[in-house]
């Protein structure tokens, strides 16, 4: 009991409602900030949908809101989506890379002219 008492001390207001509405709280040590990170954002991720449709992935899932073909055409949304983000944030790269190029060519007292002829964007 002493333990649940200082369990119960070290949680935060918000840890406290969700443990009375059936929120499971779990602590973890993390060996790797990267992955800490990452479980940050699934926990943050979770709650904006948990905010927008006012229920869980499970809530959805068990009440048959939505069935597998569902579930696959928004995988399959969300990899488009992502595909679009790479293509876009490659775009932005080559850009940057271009006008650091450009950049230290002014620095060395060339205007650049003859480079212009030559884009190596075409393969990205």
């Amino acid at each position: 009991m002493e333990h649940l008492l200082k369990t119960h001390c070290n949680m935060s207001s918000r840890e406290i409602m969700d443990s009375k509405n059936g929120v499971s709280t779990r602590r973890m040590d993390f060996r790797d900030p990267v992955v800490e990170n990452v479980c940050d954002k699934f926990l943050r991720r979770s709650d904006v949908g948990y905010e927008k449709y006012g229920r869980t992935l499970d809530d959805e899932r068990r009440g048959k809101h939505k069935d597998l073909l569902g579930y696959l055409n928004d995988i399959q949304e969300e990899l488009m989506d992502a595909i679009l983000y790479i293509q876009t944030a490659r775009e932005e790269m080559m850009e940057q890379m271009q006008n650091q190029r450009m950049n230290i060519i002014g620095q060395n007292g060339n205007d650049g002219q003859h480079y212009d002829s030559y884009d190596n964007t075409s393969e990205y």
